[in-house]
């Protein structure tokens, strides 16, 4: 299988990223053992946008690892994906997905990438009784309904639903 690994590891004031660089690392190592091509980008070290768009052409799979900052992805994970994907208008999607015979139906539906399948690895400084207790800060709602957009995106580009996986 074709892998792409997206470190979104960030140093930031008390933060050095290191967790999320050794998880990167490690899943490099360990996918590579078992077989599977990978490739990879460390999204703070700088990319070629152009280049990141034939990563997502190549690749069967993408892991996105991350921290959670402020219930969302880091701002230079947010930075790479309004550059790449939106970028890759005419090779990673061709519309929204509706038409002007019927503009209120198909929304999301415009992607080009169908079948590929994508996992975020995310780290919290919260316990997971924090996101599935109810009562609790997330309200029992669990990391699904907390980072809900963002497979989202990753659907508007057509990757599997049925392979949406959050760790």
């Amino acid at each position: 299988m074709n892998i792409l690994l997206l470190d979104g590891g960030k140093e930031f004031g008390h933060s050095h990223g290191e967790l999320n660089h050794t998880l990167h690392k490690k899943a490099k190592e360990v996918l590579t053992a078992l077989g599977h091509n990978v490739k990879e980008t460390v999204i703070d070290a700088g990319y070629d946008v152009e280049a990141e768009i034939e990563k997502f052409l190549w690749m069967d799979a993408v892991i996105w690892q991350m921290p959670g900052w402020w219930m969302h992805e880091p701002w230079t994970v947010k930075k790479y994906i309004d550059e790449v994907l939106t970028s890759g208008h005419g090779k990673l999607y061709h519309s929204d997905g509706r038409h002007r015979v019927n503009p209120t139906e198909g929304y999301g539906t415009g992607g080009l990438l169908q079948g590929k399948k994508h996992m975020l690895s995310l780290t919290w400084n919260a316990p997971i009784e924090a996101f599935t207790r109810e009562g609790d800060f997330f309200e029992g709602k669990g990391v699904d309904a907390v980072y809900m957009p963002f497979p989202q995106t990753q659907r508007v580009h057509r990757f599997d639903p049925s392979a949406d996986i959050l760790m």
